[in-house]
């Protein structure tokens, strides 16, 4: 039975609190498709904080999304800034359903912990990442400060199939507390 997860950013000891995650969270839970008006996720949902919620290192979130979380591959999950890097990093020998990326990124962004968090020191398997995963949906901003908006459309030009969207003036989305684009995005997808 299928699963909404969410893999958090970095930096945060609250996910269950904090920002848009608890709103589309539990708007996805209660979602029904919208002929059959059976449930979209059955299966119930993930949000909760992560172990090294600061650091995100690879080898202890993948672990952890493998061993604690066990993402199937009927799950479908959403990554935040490094929650986007660990699920790529996660679907590159694994299958998922989905994936919504929210300021996804490729390169340690020139910071030192970045760098020491694993996920940027080897190549992506692109391939892999789009043979893996029947859907992928990235939501990007211009405006991000954190990461660079060409640095989003790179990991878009890469995936093959993705739905790219860029919204404007979202920042880095932390200042929002509903996601509705990215609501009715999974609900589509879902739905088709």
């Amino acid at each position: 039975m299928s699963r909404i997860i969410l893999i958090p950013g970095n930096g945060n000891d609250d996910v269950e609190s904090s920002m848009w995650y608890p709103s589309v969270i539990g708007d996805l839970t209660d979602a029904k498709h919208p002929v059959t008006q059976h449930l979209l996720f059955p299966g119930g949902n993930f949000l909760q904080t992560f172990p090294d919620p600061y650091d995100a290192h690879e080898e202890i979130w993948i672990k952890y999304m493998e061993d604690e979380i066990e993402i199937g591959e009927q799950d479908v999950v959403i990554g935040h800034s490094s929650g986007a890097a660990a699920i790529l990093r996660y679907v590159e020998t694994r299958k998922v359903r989905g994936v919504v990326l929210v300021s996804a990124y490729h390169s340690d962004l020139d910071d030192p912990s970045e760098r020491e968090a694993g996920y940027f020191n080897r190549p992506w398997n692109w391939d892999a990442i789009s043979r893996n995963v029947e859907w992928i949906t990235q939501f990007s901003s211009p405006s991000d400060h954190l990461v660079p908006i060409d640095e989003q459309r790179f990991v878009a030009s890469k995936i093959v199939g993705i739905d790219y969207i860029e919204l404007p003036n979202r920042g880095h989305f932390t200042r929002d507390h509903a996601f509705p684009e990215l609501v009715t995005n999974v609900i589509q997808k879902m739905s088709s």
